[in-house]
């Protein structure tokens, strides 16, 4: 019977995510790897096969953290577009509660800029991982729609974009290590631009 792991897998892949965050993939060496998962390097290797293996994996997780986020939000607000408001909120101000985020700017975004086309695998996830949450921002902007929130005639697809561009927008701006009582108008200037798809108040 094979020996269970000494370590706890779900524990070194968010120390992973931390470090790539932190770093980026290029720059973290397995060095940086050993010592802040605390495994040796054929422990590392058993464990993920290599760094290329182990970063994706990281970033999968990293990416549904954010997803959990947002479908915590969804179930606590509401209306759809509060859900939105708050994940925005969230994204642009914090990170998880309780504790301070190694980077302001998203994990995945800072790989997008980092990575080039011979970095491929790494590239193709990222884009995939982007046109998910878009995905995701436009199937509630959808629902907002059917909730009376947004009006009719708003392209979901479009509006889920410029929401994105937004986000990517604000937490790179964010990096510079801003404090909130910046970020907080920016802020609500992408809430503005949200409500400005509400329905036209009735003259009748």
């Amino acid at each position: 019977m094979p020996r269970a792991p000494k370590y706890d897998r779900q524990e070194a892949l968010d120390q992973a995510v931390r470090l790539f965050w932190a770093r980026g993939y290029h720059a973290t060496s397995l060095k940086h790897l050993e010592q802040s998962l605390n495994m040796r390097p054929g422990s590392l290797y058993a464990a993920f096969g290599s760094k290329e293996s182990l970063f994706l994996e990281a970033l999968d997780r990293y990416a549904a953290t954010m997803f959990h986020e947002l479908q915590g939000h969804i179930e606590r607000e509401p209306t759809a577009l509060d859900a939105l408001k708050a994940f925005l909120r969230e994204l642009v101000l914090g990170g998880t509660v309780g504790t301070e985020p190694p980077a302001r700017a998203c994990m995945i975004v800072k790989t997008l800029l980092e990575v080039s086309e011979d970095d491929e695998p790494l590239r193709s996830r990222v884009n995939a991982l982007l046109g998910s949450m878009e995905l995701a921002i436009e199937q509630l902007l959808k629902r907002a729609i059917a909730q009376g929130e947004i009006r009719p005639d708003t392209d979901p697809e479009r509006l889920a974009r410029v929401v994105q561009v937004q986000i990517m927008g604000l937490r790179t701006y964010a990096q510079r290590e801003l404090n909130a009582g910046i970020l907080e108008p920016l802020l609500a200037d992408v809430f503005s631009l949200l409500d400005s798809y509400r329905p036209l108040p009735s003259t009748a």
